[in-house]
Formats: structure tokens, sequence, C-alpha cells
């Protein structure tokens, strides 16, 4: 599949959010290079969001839910698992606004949780961001 070109300053706008998302990961004890469940959301129509779930999988996605948010806008959820270092983090902020570009959604940010190397839930804790 062919994605658009994103424009620099689009990259740039997205990306000075990423770093506030990495720095919070990093105070809170992250060790980026570990892999773990990334989540990203999308808002759009019903149309549009239809034909991102149905090309998740080739994009390198799994759909997680979708949903109405707070102000009744509907939100798709998809997932991947991967690392949090800045170099991953950069690939996955162009793709989703690519998707964005292609499918006519609106990007609205990534998620994860905290990983510290152990398996104790209880030092994990969920870093998000929002647009």
């Amino acid at each position: 599949m062919n994605l658009p070109e994103v424009p620099p300053a689009r990259l740039e706008e997205e990306w000075a959010a990423d770093k506030d998302v990495l720095a919070s990961l990093k105070e809170s004890g992250d060790i980026a290079h570990l892999v773990r469940p990334v989540d990203v959301s999308f808002r759009g129509d019903d149309a549009a969001l239809d034909k991102l779930e149905a090309d998740a999988e080739e994009l390198g996605f799994e759909v997680i839910e979708r949903e109405k948010d707070e102000d009744g806008e509907m939100c798709l959820f998809l997932g991947r698992e991967q690392a949090a270092d800045e170099t991953s983090i950069r690939a996955l902020t162009r793709k989703c606004v690519q998707i964005e570009m292609a499918y006519g959604v609106e990007y609205d940010g990534w998620g994860c949780t905290s990983e510290d190397g152990t398996d104790d839930e209880e030092d994990t804790e969920e870093t998000g961001q929002a647009h």
C-alpha cells in the first residue's frame, strides 16, 4: 500500500508532542527499547473508519476497539507491538499521519505503558498522547 508523503512541518508538530510523552516515559523508569503494546487512535466518520478498520492488518496494526468519545465522535483504536524509543516512535508517528492523510481521518495520538523490564504490573504506568 502506497501512503502519501507527509510535509516536514507536520511531522515536526507531531514530534513536539511525542517528545513530551517520551520524556514522561523516561521519568517513570521506562526502558525504551523494550517491545510492548502501543495503541493509536483515529477519529472520523463511519465510512472512513470502516475502510481503515478493514485495512488495519495490511498497515501493520490490529483493531482494538471502536467507540464514541465523550464528545460523541467515533474513534478507532489500533495497536501493535513495538519499542518506544525515539526512532520507533518517529516511524509510528509518520505512518499514522500518512494514514490520516490517506483515509481522511484525524490521527489522535498514541499511548503505551512504561516498561521497566520487570513483569510486575504495579510498576507500569499508562502514558499517552492526546491532540
